[in-house]
């Protein structure tokens, strides 16, 4: 039973969100201000995190800054209906996906689920493979799905679950151009719309935490109005 953290100011939404997680068979902790919840988290993290972003005490955008440097567990924001200055910010700062206010609980918990199906495809041999056969090295690029780690010239990078998947669904075939929209087939199950400046975000996220270890890094290359490629270095 995955553990599903939902922290919000609005008691209507925890209680109404929580009642439909756990009847989905989620295990559910609710939080109603961010500090509350980063108490929490650090005696014991959850599975995954749904954020409000305006909360008192601690909103989530530090919450998520603060988790980010310990954790690359999914979370997703939820962000207010027109405020899309939130949803591009909080996507550059590590969040794997957001729902807009008001939202259906339904496609909340589509996302929930597909979020954690991907987390377990990384972390799990699904092909019955020896674990040697999964490593992929490109370059100065390691990536081991089954830990779910990656490392630059022999420097580890924590990514999150979403920019893994992109990461190496480029590194995977190296001068070969991959679409927005194949991009997003990678990173959202089929029933998941997201547009553009999600990827964009995403990309400009996975670029700069590899320049974090390597200020040289060039190795994703934008193809403006075409896609992203991975050039081998």
């Amino acid at each position: 039973m995955s553990r599903i953290a939902l922290v919000d100011d609005d008691r209507n939404i925890l209680t109404s969100v929580s009642m439909t997680l756990e009847a989905e068979g989620f295990e559910v902790e609710t939080y109603n201000d961010g500090q509350s919840a980063l108490d929490a988290f650090n005696r014991r993290l959850p599975d995954m995190a749904v954020l409000d972003i305006k909360m008192p005490r601690m909103d989530g955008m530090d919450l998520l800054q603060r988790l980010r440097q310990k954790t690359s567990m999914p979370v997703i924001f939820l962000t207010s209906k027109d405020d899309e200055i939130d949803e591009v910010l909080g996507l550059r700062m590590g969040a794997d996906d957001y729902v807009k206010k008001p939202f259906s609980q339904r496609l909340l918990v589509e996302r929930i689920r597909a979020l954690l199906r991907r987390q377990e495809a990384i972390s799990a041999d699904e092909a019955g493979e020896p674990e040697t056969s999964q490593v992929l090295v490109r370059g100065e690029l390691t990536m081991d799905p089954l830990r779910h780690s990656v490392s630059w010239k022999g420097l580890d990078v924590s990514l999150t679950v979403t920019e893994f998947l992109l990461l190496q669904a480029l590194a995977q075939r190296p001068g070969f151009v991959k679409s927005r929209d194949q991009l997003m087939d990678v990173a959202y199950d089929d029933q998941v719309y997201v547009d553009d400046r999600t990827i964009d975000s995403h990309i400009k996220r996975l670029r700069k935490k590899m320049r974090s270890v390597d200020p040289e890094f060039s190795a994703i290359e934008t193809l403006y109005g075409i896609g992203y490629r991975y050039n081998e270095e």
